[in-house]
C-alpha cells in the first residue's frame, strides 16, 4: 500500500519544506513507480537522496519515532513485494 500523499518532485524545493522529523518515504520514476522505500530523518535523508539523483519523486509521512517508522517500513514493503 503506497503512502496516501501525492508525489511531489525530488529537488530542492521540495526538501526544503520537508518536516524535519523523523518519518518513511518512498521514491520514485518519472512514471510514479516506487523504487525505494525508507525511514529516517526526512529532510536529511531527502537532501541525501536528491544530491545522489535516487529517483524523480518523493512522497512521506511523520511518524511519532523511530520504531513507529521502522514497523510502518516493513509493512509497505511487504505489500510492495506481494
Amino acid at each position: 500500500m503506497p503512502l496516501k500523499k501525492g508525489w511531489e518532485p525530488l529537488e530542492r524545493s521540495t526538501v526544503g519544506k520537508v518536516p524535519d522529523s523523523y518519518g518513511i518515504y518512498e521514491l520514485g520514476d518519472g512514471d510514479g513507480n516506487i523504487i525505494a522505500i525508507d525511514h529516517g530523518p526526512l529532510r536529511d535523508d531527502l537532501k541525501e537522496a536528491l544530491g545522489y539523483g535516487d529517483g524523480e519523486q518523493v512522497r512521506w509521512q511523520t511518524t511519532q519515532n523511530r520504531t513507529e517508522a521502522e514497523r510502518l517500513v516493513e509493512e509497505h514493503r511487504e505489500r510492495l513485494s506481494q
